[in-house]
């Protein structure tokens, strides 16, 4: 029997996108090893999605209402015990069909990596004269395939509080700790990934499940992955969780702006030194956290394991390249790299409406921006001419600005209200912006007030309504709008692009991007990075000394960044000259904008 050193058979997995475009990837992708991430944000999508899914399986469905008891958590449990079943039997039906040409078990295993221990043995069973041997080389070929995971993804920040009529509802009823519950309730043997920092009420109540503890062979049937951006944070977190008996398996690094969705500039930290961190720190990592996870098992009298337990540590963020891929794996130790915004283009493994794919593929660096529209405050991917962006102007030209709230997820704010609303909602943006009138600003003023209060926009909705559109399913409540957050990357994929193809341009066998060019990804960091600063200095008129103290640690932060980035191209990165040469002209031009902004600054305290 041939063994993947790695559970997984791939070395790239899908991260979440958005709420509705991963919601039923593992349906599309895990047959094939394809490891992807599904929301958990929205269970009126996810009760939607499992009506759907289970009249295109045949399979018996029961409605859950908001009326019934628990209904979040069971409706989480229920798609996702679907989800399973479903991946279960696809997979079945894969590994039983035939080694021919339109064989499923052989697009199987010519997606993966030349380099896998699997896809040899299979080019050694294709050399083969039918007989006993080839045979017994298939039987042990097909013992040996391995279904990608079936992930889920809590966003920590999303922990809205509960009602029953006009009474909250316990802090297990919150929309996080909810889904944490139906995950925890399910039948799936995967991973949870957290992400957006550390929520200490949710973390703890992880240990309420047997699940997420070591079995008696040492075995945890549901993993916790934490999505980092540095290195100092991810050892508060694990030192946090293993102080309940909680061992985090894997660590997701992504780049603070060079991602889709939500950007977390992480105070100038380069994603580049960040991996040599753990790169260099990882048996550190794994021996603190595991000292510490000893002595809270033994106290709480669960299975102690020998040895520390496996921990990954993969990365996400701006990768369009197998030479980039390769580097990040083969220099870093990177277990998985994440393929997000590319993977938008392809149908085989994300839903997403037709006009919006036609948005993306049309887009170029000047339609991917870094907006100020998600109600949460934090700057988020968009891509201008979304219908979702395009709905709100036009609400805001009829003097009706703001949303109606539909699924109330992001709700945040009690600035004007006992009970938290959200800053996209017309409740909201009616009281804000009656508040700015009484200010009465010089016209320019107002006008940048009035702008920022009007740019929120109801991405709860936007980032779900894909997956409506595309299954026709009911949309009264959603609308038309659509939201879509794809990276910076995005801009240099530009066709539609097939599942098997796709595979094949991250393992390097063929080359799916446009002519354009694109520049080397942590190039391209910098410059989100400097532009990022750029626009924080732009937005302050007179800084303070907290928000000097701030500029100051960020631009350090950059410019040691930058020298490491300088000697990683200089000395590691095998380049060609003449790339060589390109690279050290766009960082120098990037170190020139960089100066002229400190020379800014100091110019604005003197």
């Amino acid at each position: 029997m041939i063994v993947s050193t790695n559970k997984s058979p791939h070395s790239f997995h899908i991260p979440v996108m958005g709420i509705a475009f991963t919601i039923d990837s593992p349906i599309k992708v895990a047959h094939y090893g394809i490891s992807s991430v599904m929301s958990l944000v929205d269970d009126e999508l996810m009760e939607q999605m499992r009506e759907f899914h289970s009249k295109e399986n045949n399979l018996p469905y029961e409605p859950i209402s908001k009326q019934d008891e628990d209904f979040r958590a069971r409706r989480t449990a229920a798609y996702l015990n679907l989800v399973d079943l479903i991946v279960k039997r696809n997979f079945q039906r894969v590994q039983g069909s035939e080694f021919t040409p339109e064989g499923e078990i052989t697009k199987y295993f010519e997606m993966l990596s030349q380099e896998s221990p699997l896809a040899e043995a299979y080019l050694r069973m294709l050399a083969l004269e039918e007989g006993l041997e080839k045979s017994k080389l298939q039987k042990s070929l097909r013992e040996s395939m391995r279904p990608g995971s079936i992930d889920v993804n809590i966003m920590t920040k999303l922990d809205r509080v509960t009602y029953s009529k006009k009474d909250a509802l316990p802090i297990e009823f919150n929309e996080a700790h909810s889904a944490l519950r139906g995950y925890a309730n399910s039948t799936l043997d995967s991973s949870i990934i957290f992400s957006a920092g550390m929520n200490p009420r949710l973390y703890s109540y992880i240990s309420a499940f047997e699940d997420f503890f070591p079995n008696s062979e040492g075995y945890i049937k549901k993993r916790i992955v934490l999505k980092v951006s540095d290195y100092r944070s991810s050892l508060i977190q694990g030192k946090f969780l293993a102080k309940k008996g909680l061992w985090v398996s894997e660590y997701r690094i992504e780049s603070g702006l060079n991602c889709g969705g939500h950007a977390f500039a992480s105070d100038g930290f380069l994603m580049g030194p960040i991996l040599d961190q753990f790169r260099t720190s990882r048996k550190e990592l794994i021996s603190s956290v595991h000292t510490i996870l000893i002595d809270a098992l033994e106290k709480v009298k669960k299975f102690i394991p020998a040895a520390p337990m496996s921990m990954l540590v993969t990365a996400q963020g701006g990768v369009g390249t197998p030479e980039e891929h390769r580097f990040l794996t083969d220099h870093y130790g990177m277990d998985s790299v994440g393929w997000g915004s590319p993977m938008l283009l392809v149908p085989e493994a994300t839903t997403v409406d037709t006009p919006t794919r036609d948005l993306l593929l049309k887009a170029r660096e000047k339609d991917l921006y870094l907006s100020n529209i998600s109600p949460l405050g934090i700057p988020f991917n968009s891509l201008r001419g979304n219908t979702q962006d395009e709905i709100k102007k036009q609400k805001v030209a009829n003097g009706r600005p703001g949303s109606s709230c539909p699924l109330n997820y992001l709700e945040s704010s009690k600035e004007f209200t006992e009970r938290a609303i959200c800053t996209a909602s017309r409740q909201y943006q009616r009281q804000k912006l009656k508040a700015l009138e009484a200010l009465d600003l010089a016209k320019a003023e107002y006008k940048k007030q009035f702008d920022k209060i009007t740019d929120k926009s109801c991405i709860c909705v936007g980032l779900g309504t894909s997956a409506v559109k595309v299954n026709h399913l009911e949309n009264k409540v959603r609308g038309e709008g659509i939201s879509i957050c794809p990276g910076p990357n995005m801009a240099y994929f530009d066709e539609v692009i097939s599942l098997k193809k796709m595979a094949n341009h991250i393992y390097g066998k063929i080359n799916v991007l446009s002519d354009n060019y694109r520049p080397n990804m942590f190039v391209k960091e910098i410059g989100l990075y400097v532009d990022y600063l750029e626009n924080k200095i732009k937005e302050v008129s007179e800084p303070i000394d907290k928000q000097m103290k701030y500029f100051d640690t960020f631009q350090k932060n950059m410019e040691e960044g930058i020298t490491y980035y300088k000697n990683l191209f200089s000395d590691v990165m095998k380049n060609s000259e003449g790339v060589k040469a390109k690279i050290n002209a766009e960082i120098e031009e990037m170190e020139v904008k960089l100066e002229a902004l400190k020379a800014e600054l100091a110019l604005a305290v003197a």
